[in-house]
């Protein structure tokens, strides 16, 4: 099998034969979401606990299951490509391969970083490592971060990779509960790495990973164009949570269960600058995985958190408004369906909702089926180029030649802007919330970039040239 470093050219006519030629799977379901009618099908049966789905820039979904395998699965056929399965795993009840991110210039860095658990001198920890992907395997592991204390529940974890090439990743507290507001411990934290697994200099603890802590059990992790990051939280019997992660913060477990409203709890978060969650349920649901809606294919869940849950076996819409704050009310969706229990969760940029179930995770009632891929679509949704067109019509740069700093005109907001040297390696990259931006070319060498915006329209590309 041929690498992924293809041409730009050959990836285009690739991702149209697909478009072209896919092939209308079974249906599983139907459902109204606003105006649109939303139809669920089987992509992939007979997994096994598929615990993280990304989407891979080769088109394909990337998926971890909880024993140890990762694979590719062509989203069309449903074939399922395995490319490792880690040795070292322990699959130790909620204890295995967890979550996995690639990185953003997978072209020129071919690496698949996950998180999983392993038995050190018969104990379970965790571990964080990258793989090298070639020739349709990957390979070359290098450990990045490990002897994180583990357990075989409340250990995470997800992992994103921010615009600055930092990793963070959520660990669950591991039942160690004096050790969660301690920030000499990785355990009940998000942890923030450099790509190489250094600390990052500017980390809110001087020479710690610890990015934020008082989390019980982190399994969702996502981050906004505009740059908030939210996670997906497990409670005990009582608040589970969304919260929105900023650096430094405190969120309060074990002191504090959701809001901070007995008495004892006010006092904590008074005295500790606790940050409340901006969403909680008692009882509580489950929260897998979270992902980001905002494509025109399906217009009632622009600008939404799409949750994963696997207690209530459903699909949650957490709509959110310009302060980033869950306007409710929410909207729930395949209640009491086939498909069970939900944990992973994945938007395509065509605007379609995969969704990876977990039945066979000693939770569930797995059938004959389970696990799989199921993908949720509008059918009827016929993508237009006008917005394109307005794209293309706006995107402008100045000045033109630049040396120290360019600034960026877009029709809106929304967008992701990176700036390409001639080989193709992104240099720059920045998150856009709004309809102009300024470009910090500091640094680089004289020459002729491309930068290249894009939104759930489409693609823009202009030449810069730099002094």
């Amino acid at each position: 099998m041929q690498t992924l470093r293809i041409s730009g050219l050959l990836l285009a006519l690739t991702i149209g034969s697909w478009t072209n030629s896919q092939a209308q799977a079974p249906v599983v379901a139907t459902f109204p979401v606003g105006s649109a009618t939303v139809t669920v099908s089987e992509v992939t049966p007979r997994l096994n606990v598929i615990w993280d789905m990304v989407w891979g820039p080769d088109n394909f979904l990337w998926i971890t299951e909880r024993y140890g395998r990762i694979s590719r699965v062509n989203p069309v056929s449903g074939q399922v490509l395995p490319l490792i399965t880690v040795p070292d795993v322990a699959a130790n009840g909620e204890a295995g391969l967890l979550g996995m991110v690639l990185h953003p210039d997978f072209a020129a860095n071919p690496y698949a970083y996950v998180v999983y658990t392993y038995f050190s001198q018969g104990t379970i920890k965790e571990k964080i490592v990258r793989y090298t992907y070639a020739g349709g395997v990957l390979s070359a592991p290098l450990v990045l971060l490990s002897d994180i204390p583990g357990l075989s529940g409340h250990i995470g974890s997800r992992l994103i990779i921010l615009p600055d090439r930092t990793l963070l990743v959520t660990t669950g507290d591991a039942h160690l509960l004096p050790e969660v507001q301690n920030t000499a411990f990785l355990n009940g934290k998000t942890l923030r790495l450099n790509l190489d697994g250094t600390v990052p200099a500017n980390n809110p603890i001087a020479g710690s990973y610890v990015y934020t802590k008082g989390h019980r059990n982190s399994q969702g992790l996502v981050q906004l164009p505009n740059g908030r990051i939210y996670s997906s939280e497990h409670g005990p019997n009582n608040d589970d949570e969304i919260n929105r992660i900023e650096a430094g913060a405190n969120y309060g477990w074990p002191d504090v269960h959701g809001y901070c409203d007995l008495a004892n709890e006010q006092a904590f978060c008074a005295a500790n600058n606790v940050r409340e969650p901006i969403m909680a349920w008692t009882p509580t649901i489950a929260p897998g995985a979270l992902a980001y809606y905002d494509h025109p294919a399906i217009p009632a869940w622009r600008g939404s958190l799409l949750l994963a849950v696997m207690k209530n076996r459903q699909l949650l819409q957490l709509p959110l408004n310009a302060a980033g704050d869950i306007a409710m009310p929410s909207s729930a969706y395949l209640v009491n369906s086939e498909l069970g229990r939900l944990r992973a969760i994945c938007v395509s940029p065509q605007g379609k909702v995969y969704i990876g179930t977990s039945n066979r995770d000693g939770y569930g009632n797995p059938s004959a089926t389970d696990d799989r891929i199921v993908v949720l679509e509008n059918r009827s949704f016929t993508p237009t180029s006008a917005g394109v067109q307005q794209l293309e019509a706006a995107f402008a740069l100045a000045p033109n030649p630049a040396s120290t700093q360019a600034y960026v005109r877009l029709p809106a907001g929304g967008a992701h802007l990176r700036v390409l040297d001639m080989t193709g390696r992104s240099v720059r990259e920045k998150l856009v919330s709004g309809p102009a931006a300024t470009l910090d070319l500091v640094g680089l060498a004289a020459g002729v970039y491309l930068v290249r915006a894009q939104t759930t329209d489409g693609t823009a590309t202009r030449r810069l040239a730099i002094e």
